[in-house]
């Protein structure tokens, strides 16, 4: 009876080596197929999520920094029509007018 539990136990270690080799030879082929599919995609010349996240935040700061002076331009605009009206109407009076 003890020969039996001592092939069993033998069995269990043989068996247990051999899911840990498995487990082993998993991650390692995982590894090996992440890094030839990100090769892959870089000769490609595709990007990577992160450098996509990066890249659209970088394009969203500059629209927002093209709003804010497109609304300044505009104020500059109506300041310098203000300050414009006054001269063209003192032109007209005295007859000066220029093109």
């Amino acid at each position: 009876m003890q020969s039996n539990n001592r092939i069993l136990s033998d069995l269990t270690r043989v068996a247990t080596g051999a899911m840990s080799v498995a487990a082993g030879a998993r991650d390692e082929i995982e590894q090996i197929l992440q890094h030839r599919f990100e090769r892959f995609l870089n000769e490609r010349g595709w990007v990577s999520r992160e450098e996509f996240d990066a890249v659209s935040a970088m394009a969203q700061k500059a629209r927002e920094g093209q709003e804010t002076m497109l609304k300044s331009f505009m104020k500059l605009e109506e300041r310098l029509k203000k300050l414009e009206s006054p001269k063209m109407s003192t032109r007209l009076k005295s007859g000066t007018e220029r093109p």
